[in-house]
């Protein structure tokens, strides 16, 4: 398949891929698909919480991830996301944890098709982006490929035209999210089959995808990839991604990090701890000499008051010593 608009994702990833993580990974990939952590509807309609939504310009193509069940508040969110600048909002139905079961949204919504239809429904009509769903190929028992059939054809009806599957079911009870993320086998064929009957709608494909070469053979089957612990574990292979994707030049890691360099010392001037922003860029060296010396500098040094980019400097000095 020809390379499209969801061709490269990264995944909406709760405490990781906040605006920070965002402008890093843009940097690593020009091309990708970028997704905020998953924000509910409750927070920003009930909440007032708008502080959620900022992020940069750079950041663009970026979708918001909502978490909701009620139509009318997901439609008001949905528009309080179109305004803030945001170019998609995703709808959460993969989420298991408990504290999102509680709010009846995440996966628990899987087993109600109708509602989710209806969510989709009103924002739709609130918003002039898209808007789009993530889900998982199941939930519990509810696991027959039928019951994946009949929630496509519901978010059909309801006017999704892409659909990011998580090719695991999930477990509501008996698993943490954490397993969730590895128990449940994953069944790609399943995701690959939702694109050969339902070829009109975008498929994304997610779950353990680690490597360039994952990603260059999902393409074959689906529209796009979505990346997730594996863009931020080692978020170096995003970089790959673009240079096998679109013949992007593969950028030094120390070239990334000196692009970095203006954005970091603009946000300490906004008040902004360096340690919130170099947690995520502790796996950049995976796999190379000296990573865990660089992963140690900025974990030990960055809490410190006053810790600016010269720690950053000394973090990658050894790297530049083993180039």
């Amino acid at each position: 398949m020809e390379n499209g608009p969801y061709s490269i994702c990264i995944a909406p990833m709760m405490d990781w891929t906040d605006r920070h993580c965002r402008y890093f990974h843009r940097l690593l990939s020009p091309h990708a698909r970028l997704y905020t952590e998953m924000v509910t509807s409750a927070a920003l309609v009930r909440g007032r919480q708008l502080r959620l939504l900022e992020h940069s310009q750079q950041e663009h193509p970026v979708a918001l991830q909502l978490g909701g069940s009620d139509p009318h508040e997901l439609a008001v969110a949905a528009r309080y996301g179109m305004d803030a600048g945001y170019d998609e909002i995703n709808l959460n139905v993969g989420c298991p944890s408990d504290r999102v079961q509680s709010g009846r949204f995440g996966a628990c919504l899987m087993r109600e098709p109708a509602v989710v239809g209806d969510c989709v429904k009103a924002m739709r009509d609130a918003v002039d982006v898209p808007v789009t769903v993530k889900c998982r190929i199941g939930v519990d028992d509810q696991d027959e490929y039928a019951d994946l059939q009949h929630f496509t054809e519901t978010m059909i009806d309801a006017g999704v035209e892409v659909l990011v599957v998580h090719a695991r079911k999930a477990w509501l009870k008996g698993l943490s999210p954490k397993e969730n993320r590895e128990i449940p086998p994953l069944d790609y064929e399943r995701v690959y089959r939702l694109k050969r009957e339902f070829p009109q709608l975008v498929i994304v494909i997610n779950g353990g995808i680690t490597t360039v070469e994952d990603v260059l053979a999902h393409l074959t089957q689906v529209d796009g990839v979505m990346l997730g612990r594996a863009a931020y574990h080692d978020p170096y292979v995003l970089a790959h991604v673009e240079a096998a994707l679109y013949g992007e030049p593969l950028p030094t890691r120390e070239d990334l990090l000196l692009r970095m360099r203006p954005y970091i010392e603009a946000e300490l001037a906004r008040g902004t701890a360096l340690k919130h922003i170099t947690r995520h860029l502790l796996g950049l060296y995976q796999g190379e000499p000296g990573a865990r010396g660089f992963r140690r500098r900025l974990s030990e040094g960055a809490h410190l008051a006053g810790a600016d980019w010269g720690l950053i400097e000394q973090a990658m000095a050894p790297q530049r010593v083993a180039a």
